[in-house]
């Protein structure tokens, strides 16, 4: 089909592409769903689709399209706009009260929805888990008896902004933040330069200073992108643990109030660390409530070569959890290396762990990791050791530019062909 251009007053010239419909509001959020107006009106599962920091809506776009055009007559797509660019620094709980008022407005315009899921990329990850503690709607009381009566689940009438939760993936987030995690976490900063670069070297020299097979402990790597000579690129941060920890004293300069849920350093009159609250319900928030009605959760994370999120934060795991992925084949999604079913842990050990006052950086993740173990989820891991934009994988994982960062497309196609409808 020729590209065709529509309008519709309230949002801004939409394109159609392909059998897909895409329309952009003043304010840059995108929503795409299919043109065949049978399609459009039958698709009642709304995707939030959600950025990282300094991001726009434009990097699901690739996603978003992908997502219609293979359930066309069951899925709209919406593509957050309300945190982008410089908006992200303002710190997770702010982002995810902007994110949730966001998803009313998009459900107060289109009626025939009955389903939501959200798909979130790094840090979007986490506005996404606070945003949806505030839309958590509980069981209507007179209705309970009846509904655990019929199903035996108490929560099967609870929704989320009034729709039934069905899928919760994340890509790439820092879930247990990024203190402690060996990330080079000033480079959030420049997440889209995401490198700090030294004079231009030839490939062999570069990757003999690079210890180029080590991966685990080469103290730089190469440029995600150009082609030809080779970049020295140094890590600002030089990827150590001793760097990292001092920067935590200056994050609140840099990333702000962002940087300082990332790092768990705030502390807002004495409460715990964001973070920390997010794995219980806190307050008005119903966090763990929201994310417990969920008929799945999902986290995608890269095994290697992500300089903004490590893996172990990604995936939810500790050291001695992280799985042997090297031997690893499928055919059908090239770069999934490795996946894993965790059913939820006990309740009362978890609340036990948690319960503790200890905020120690190795007893606040171990907080985190247990916290939010007493939901199960399934665990994708993701690796572009051998492709061409390894060193970007932050951002392919995610396939943030159709062109550059195409080879994270069986990602994608493996979240479509896994999406619970």
């Amino acid at each position: 089909m020729d590209n065709e251009i529509v309008g519709d007053g309230t949002l801004m010239d939409g394109v159609i592409k392909n059998g897909v419909c895409s329309s952009e509001s003043l304010n840059g959020s995108c929503d795409v769903w299919s043109c065949k107006d049978s399609d459009s009106s039958s698709a009642d599962h709304l995707v939030i689709m959600v950025h990282g920091i300094f991001g726009s809506a434009s990097d699901w776009k690739f996603a978003a399209e992908q997502f219609v055009k293979m359930l066309p007559d069951k899925v709209i797509v919406h593509c957050s706009e309300r945190n982008m660019s410089m908006l992200t620094l303002d710190g997770v709980d702010v982002m995810g009260e902007r994110l949730a008022l966001e998803v009313l407005e998009v459900i107060q315009r289109k009626p025939n929805l009955r389903k939501i899921s959200f798909v979130a990329h790094s840090v979007g990850g986490l506005v996404a888990r606070y945003a949806i503690g505030i839309l958590y709607r509980p069981p209507q009381r007179e209705n309970v008896e009846d509904s655990v009566a019929e199903t035996g689940d108490k929560d099967v009438k609870a929704t989320i902004g009034g729709l039934e939760a069905i899928n919760f993936i994340t890509v790439a987030t820092p879930h247990l933040g990024s203190r402690g995690n060996k990330q080079i976490t000033m480079l959030i900063l420049l997440h889209s330069l995401e490198f700090y670069f030294t004079p231009a070297l030839s490939c062999d020299e570069f990757k003999l200073i690079c210890n180029w097979k080590n991966e685990k402990t080469k103290p730089y790597y190469a440029p995600p992108y150009g082609s030809g000579a080779c970049i020295n690129v140094v890590p600002f941060l030089f990827g150590l643990t001793a760097i990292e920890k001092t920067a935590v004293r200056v994050i609140h300069w840099i990333l702000k109030r962002t940087g300082q849920h990332l790092f768990l350093a705030d502390d807002d009159e004495g409460k715990p660390p964001l973070l920390k609250r997010m794995i219980q319900d806190y307050c008005n928030c119903f966090f763990m409530s929201a994310l417990r009605i969920f008929k799945r959760r999902v986290v995608y994370s890269n095994v290697g070569y992500d300089r903004i999120v490590g893996w172990r934060t990604s995936s939810i795991r500790r050291d001695n959890e992280l799985p042997e992925w090297e031997n690893h084949v499928n055919e059908k999604y090239p770069h999934i290396v490795y996946e894993e079913r965790c059913k939820a842990d006990n309740a009362e050990q978890c609340d036990l762990i948690i319960s503790t006052e200890d905020n120690s950086s190795d007893k606040l993740e171990e907080e985190l990791v247990t916290g939010l173990s007493r939901v199960s989820w399934e665990k994708v891991d993701v690796s572009f050791h051998t492709s061409r934009r390894k060193f970007a994988a932050h951002s392919v994982i995610q396939v943030k530019d159709h062109v550059m960062h195409i080879e994270g497309a069986d990602v994608i196609q493996h979240m479509i062909d896994h999406f619970l409808l």
